[in-house]
């Protein structure tokens, strides 16, 4: 009976742990919607500055080719003005060649920015951080989003809401297709 008694007690503490392991682990599934709309643009726009210059489709003739970059975030928080972001960015470098839409190349990575509120209310970015490339990124992730959060980046930012504005942008139908450079 006391073993039992033993084995009940070492799996329940085993359960407590595992879900408090998740709860901890798990990312925050609210970021502040209103904070969000505000930094979201001036990130972006960084992201589109950062990536101008670099692209093969810039110098392809007629293409018009140009960056386009959405960000989503995977944490967010702000204290005494402020603003720590992190977030999984898609930049991607489109064109138009004969109606179609013309994708040259383009990468996803995770970022921690921090943006630093100004006394016209709005965000001015103040750092930029990316994980290094090769063997460094894991332990990058793990020390700046924490161990769970890889498997949350792992989930990509899609690629549809950032090839819908690319299409507007361009006047291309909703449906036109995607061509590669």
């Amino acid at each position: 009976m006391a073993m039992a008694v033993v084995r009940y007690a070492v799996g329940g503490g085993a359960v407590v742990v595992l879900v408090a392991t998740a709860v901890w682990a798990r990312p925050s599934a609210t970021v502040d919607a209103d904070l969000w709309s505000r930094v979201r643009p001036v990130i972006e726009a960084r992201l589109v500055e950062q990536s101008r210059g670099g692209g093969y489709g810039e110098s392809e003739p007629g293409l018009g080719a140009r960056w386009f970059c959405r960000a989503e975030a995977v944490d967010l928080d702000e204290r005494d003005g402020l603003v720590r972001a992190g977030v999984s960015t898609l930049c991607m470098e489109y064109g138009v060649r004969a109606g179609d839409l013309v994708e040259c190349g383009g990468a996803e990575t995770p970022q921690v920015l921090r943006l630093r509120r100004e006394t016209d209310g709005h965000y001015a970015v103040v750092s930029q951080e990316e994980p290094p490339d090769g063997a460094g990124n894991a332990e990058w992730l793990t020390a700046h989003f924490g161990r769970a959060t890889p498997a949350v980046l792992d989930t990509a930012v899609p690629a549809t809401p950032l090839e819908s504005a690319v299409r507007s942008h361009f006047g291309l139908s909703a449906d036109s297709p995607v061509t590669e450079c």
